[in-house]
């Protein structure tokens, strides 16, 4: 049985990405361990972790992922009020055709992160 899934993302400044992660998202920061370069974040039941690479990552360039983490939120129109002005937006927020309604940002590491919430019959909100 699979439990959890916690992604690591990696970080060359773990101090700015918890800030960034604890002040702009507002996750808590369950463990910090700078001499392991290692800490461990949640915010409801979102969970992360971050850390900076180690002698094990031998093809570390910079920090990286080719997809988008999503994050499913009740309100994405209240998320998107609390975020617009303080990220960066890879693009604003938007009701989509499949039924959801999203946005999207880069963290400080420049991952990329996107809320959304399912639209309900009659539930479309203007832009």
């Amino acid at each position: 049985m699979l439990k959890l899934l916690s992604p690591m993302l990696w970080t060359d400044d773990l101090e700015a990405s918890v800030k960034f992660y604890t002040e702009v998202l507002e996750f808590e920061c369950d463990a910090y361990d700078e001499s392991w370069g290692w800490a461990s974040l949640h915010k409801d039941l979102v969970q992360i972790m971050l850390a900076r690479p180690n002698a094990h990552d031998t093809e570390y360039q910079r920090p990286g992922f080719t997809g988008t983490f999503y994050i499913h939120t009740d309100d994405v129109d209240a998320w998107w009020l609390k975020l617009k002005d303080k990220c960066r937006i890879v693009y604003p927020l938007e009701s989509f055709e499949y039924q959801m309604r999203e946005f999207c940002i880069l963290d400080n590491n420049g991952y990329r992160i996107q809320f959304g919430s399912e639209i309900n019959d009659g539930d479309v909100k203007p832009e």
